[in-house]
């Protein structure tokens, strides 16, 4: 096998978050939050860790939809898994 399949086998596998998982993340932290599942010293590092996700999650929504409306073309639906 030669170096370069080698090194296509091995990107191919790594493995791969997409916007739509990080949304996911954000609404499950969100979800056991209000059921409690976080003690209250453990809070505010649970509240960190959402919040930088939810502005991840944000910045991207706002680069595509900016990317998309410059190529003309509707933005590209991320879902974001509220009311489920």
């Amino acid at each position: 096998m030669s170096e370069q399949q080698q090194e296509t086998e091995a990107q191919a596998e790594l493995p791969a978050v997409t916007v739509n998982d990080l949304v996911n993340v954000y609404n499950i932290i969100d979800l056991a939050s209000k059921r409690g599942a976080f003690q209250a010293n453990e809070l505010s590092a649970v509240g960190s860790v959402a919040n930088k996700v939810k502005a991840f999650v944000d910045h991207v929504k706002a680069a595509q939809e900016a990317e998309a409306e410059a190529a003309g073309e509707a933005p590209a639906e991320v879902t974001s898994g509220e009311g489920s």
